[in-house]
């Protein structure tokens, strides 16, 4: 079935003609940029507000904020919501958005860290990537009683790309603390009274050791077992 002319003004708003344009000249998945959007509207008041009313109305695009692959101009069409070109489909869904409290909120609570990878704000990945900028993600959590509960948490934005539609099994993870020695469970306990875990020398070698060339690990492997040979 064909679509209507998303250029027809006549005969529908802003909003509309920008979910027809988006439909029929991006096409989900694909990117647009702010230039193609105001060519393509050239005139028309505030089109980048009427682009992100259609958030509201289940339209899933993506600035560089939730997809830190797109340049500063850039927006991904991700996925088509209602058709608001056919009467009685242009109502907004009800508002889901956080307030600025509730972010304020949910980052003290978190201690301004992303909860996945442990980065703060503005700190460098250390891969020449840009610096990490920290927002508040929606995680499904599975609780002891059986429920399913979205709860707040602070993530950066590599993270929140990567862990969309993650959820978290909590009486899973209880049974596997339950399930540790008794000094396991006195290291986690200590972990989790500090917020923080730093690793040992152990691990930071053994870190290393896998991002080495094969040929380098060769030599380390065996610097490790004739000293082990000899201690023994």
């Amino acid at each position: 079935m064909s679509l209507p002319d998303w250029q027809d003004a006549s005969k529908f708003g802003t909003m509309i003609r920008a979910a027809l344009w988006l439909e029929t000249e991006v096409g989900e998945g694909n990117v647009f940029t702010k230039a193609q959007l105001r060519e393509a509207f050239e005139g028309v008041a505030q089109i980048d507000r009427r682009i992100r009313d259609l958030r509201d109305r289940g339209y899933q695009i993506d600035t560089r904020r939730e997809d830190p692959t797109l340049e500063q101009d850039e927006q991904r069409y991700v996925k088509k919501g209602a058709e608001v070109w056919i009467p009685g489909q242009a109502k907004a869904k009800s508002k889901t958005s956080l307030t600025a409290a509730q972010r304020t909120k949910t980052m003290l609570q978190d201690n301004f860290l992303c909860r996945s990878c442990g980065i703060g704000s503005g700190e460098s990945y250390g891969d020449g990537s840009v610096a990490a900028q920290l927002d508040v993600a929606r995680r499904k959590v599975r609780l002891p009683d059986g429920s399913v509960e979205t709860q707040l948490v602070t993530e950066c934005n590599k993270c929140r790309v990567g862990g969309r539609g993650r959820e978290e099994d909590l009486p899973a993870l209880l049974d596997e603390v339950q399930a540790l020695s008794g000094i396991e469970r006195r290291a986690l306990a200590a972990w989790v009274k500090a917020d923080r875990r730093d690793r040992s020398t152990l691990e930071r070698l053994w870190g290393r050791y896998r991002t080495l060339p094969e040929a380098s690990r060769a030599v380390l492997a065996a610097a490790v077992k004739d000293q082990t040979e000899q201690e023994g």
